[in-house]
């Protein structure tokens, strides 16, 4: 074999084994960045929200809604006795629902509403003729009074509008547009009403 091609295959065995070390230090260098930016767990944005724009699992829970309009806050409360059930003898008095504004003007109003009782209770806004008297709706066989016309209610547990009923402890609310009148707040649970659960309202 000439000198001449011992020259140039040594010289092309020397440029593939040049081309091998420099590709294997970029895929190293590569896999190390990769490595070092790469996070162990799930990707975080700067604003708390995880992949995709989801919030946070570990961030804090929203806040409730500040309410709208003027709040009226309603107290709901119980005995704890037996009340009777049906068309039967009640015991009114056993028990009551209290607001701390009897009268206000007409426009928006937010009802926060709490059950300070022993067992569930709600709250359901109800006009009134002008001759009625509050307290003194008739009942059916359920011991429920007539809902129609209502504005709306608070008896979702922990949260707004219409639900199973308030849990004793927990609070409810319901915003509404009460135009000038008279309105009869009432929990309208079977018996409840009977036994005390309601109070007039004024808007003006």
């Amino acid at each position: 074999m000439s000198t001449l091609r011992r020259r140039t295959i040594v010289g092309v065995l020397v440029a593939a084994v040049i081309a091998l070390v420099a590709s294997a230090a970029v895929a190293f260098g590569l896999i190390d960045r990769r490595s070092s930016s790469t996070p162990s767990g799930p990707s975080m944005m700067s604003d708390g929200t995880g992949p995709g724009g989801s919030p946070s699992l570990s961030g804090p829970s929203p806040a409730a809604p500040k309410p709208s309009g003027r709040v009226v806050n309603v107290s709901l409360t119980d005995s704890g006795g037996p009340m009777g059930e049906g068309n039967g003898p009640m015991h009114r008095g056993a028990m009551g629902l209290r607001a701390d504004q009897s009268s206000m003007p007409h426009g928006t109003v937010s009802f926060v509403v709490t059950n300070a009782g022993s067992v569930k209770h709600e709250m359901v806004i109800l006009p009134m003729d002008a001759s009625q008297v509050a307290g003194t709706r008739p009942f059916g066989a359920d011991a429920k009074v007539d809902e129609a016309g209502s504005l709306g209610e608070a008896s979702n547990s922990g949260g707004s509008g219409s639900g199973e009923g308030i849990e004793p402890g927990a609070s409810s609310r319901v915003t509404v547009t009460l135009a000038p009148g008279r309105y009869e707040l009432v929990c309208n649970l079977m018996g409840h009403y009977v036994s005390g659960m309601y109070r007039q309202l004024t808007v003006t």
